[in-house]
């Protein structure tokens, strides 16, 4: 008697392993594991090319002769453990895969969710395709597994899957002990894109240090009791000196009685270091003298004289924008100086601003 064995669902060669762990899934109602990830392959290159084209083995080689290393900058606060974040990882990778014509393909060869509680748990397998000049790849399938309790697991079992892909295929140094060996008499020196690329990674990571041990800033007045630095006229005296008193701008601009007694005050406010958030309330005070006064109504321009405003209104602003400043900062250092808005600015007094601003962007060129 011959007993012949019907192909299933799990042994037919034309159903997909994630197929077949669905199936499973279905008829089961427990999760079904992930095949293994196949053993890596070669595809050789495609008939036509190059005979001279490097082949994925030598460039694979070149790629790890210029790799810097990666350090083990990154700290994850929860866990308290310091790790190589993927960012780090691309970044040391981008030069020398470009500089000697590699570049990967990834694939998902399989995934599986599982909702945990209020996470969702992604299991995937990754396939990489890694190709080199001359068209031949080599096929890894490296696996990720990643938690959230959003909808990013995916990506990070993604990224997780590519930083050790990297690390395995490159064998990324975490220091330069494997690149500046001094027992080797002839070291390979990585190309200067690559080192620029290093020297500005580390710099940026001076900077994250530097951020974190720099002290606190002082607290503006506005939320807090005590004053200010900028609102003293002259330094703390010693403890055996009487302190003198401190001069009150936003009152003295309040009481001045012409526009010139206000621009003194404000430029002593100025000296003294007083922040932008106080300066605008001395130009708010400023306003609303403007604003009680009663000037005589103005005659009304013509439309040649309303051209020749708009005119010098334009070049002033083209010669504060010369000089670095916005908008704003435009109409903060006219009023200050004109007591008057530049809307309302007659078009001599436009100009002599715009050629104030244009000698001292001469000056700053020179």
């Amino acid at each position: 008697m011959t007993v012949t064995t019907l192909p299933t669902p799990l042994t037919d060669p034309r159903v997909s392993p994630e197929l077949a762990a669905r199936l499973i899934e279905a008829v089961t109602g427990a999760p079904a594991a992930l095949p293994a990830p196949a053993p890596t392959t070669y595809e050789p290159a495609p008939e036509g090319a190059p005979a001279d084209a490097p082949r994925i083995f030598a460039a694979i080689n070149a790629v790890m002769r210029d790799t810097m290393p990666v350090g083990k900058n990154q700290r994850n606060e929860q866990q308290n453990y310091k790790f190589r974040g993927i960012d780090d990882v691309m970044s040391a990778m981008a030069g020398p895969l470009r500089s000697h014509g590699v570049f990967i393909l990834p694939t998902i060869a399989g995934q599986q969710q599982v909702r945990d509680g209020k996470m969702t748990r992604t299991t995937i397998t990754m396939r990489y395709r890694v190709y080199g000049p001359a068209g031949d790849c080599l096929i890894a399938e490296v696996p990720g597994e990643a938690s959230d309790f959003a909808d990013k697991s995916t990506n990070k079992a993604q990224s997780a899957a590519l930083k050790y892909l990297l690390f395995t295929l490159f064998m990324l140094p975490v220091d330069g002990r494997s690149i500046d060996d001094g027992d080797r008499n002839h070291p390979v020196q990585p190309t200067p894109e690559h080192r620029a690329e290093y020297a500005q990674q580390q710099q940026r990571q001076q900077q994250r240090k530097g951020r974190q041990q720099q002290p606190q800033q002082q607290v503006r007045r506005s939320d807090r009791a005590e004053p200010g630095p900028w609102e003293q006229q002259q330094p703390a005296p010693a403890p055996a000196q009487q302190a003198p008193p401190r001069r009150d701008y936003l009152a003295e601009a309040t009481a001045a009685p012409t526009p010139a007694a206000f621009a003194k005050v404000r430029a002593a406010a100025v000296e003294a270091g007083a922040p932008a958030d106080y300066l605008a309330r001395l130009d708010a005070v400023a306003a609303q003298k403007r604003a009680k006064a009663t000037p005589a109504p103005a005659p009304a321009a013509t439309g040649e004289e309303d051209q020749e405003h708009a005119a010098a209104l334009g070049e002033m602003y083209d010669a504060a924008k010369s000089a670095g400043l916005d908008r704003a900062e435009a109409d903060q250092a006219f009023t200050a100086r004109h007591q008057v808005q530049p809307a309302a600015a007659t078009p001599a007094q436009l100009r002599e601003q715009r050629d104030d601003l244009l000698d001292a962007v001469r000056g700053a060129g020179a």
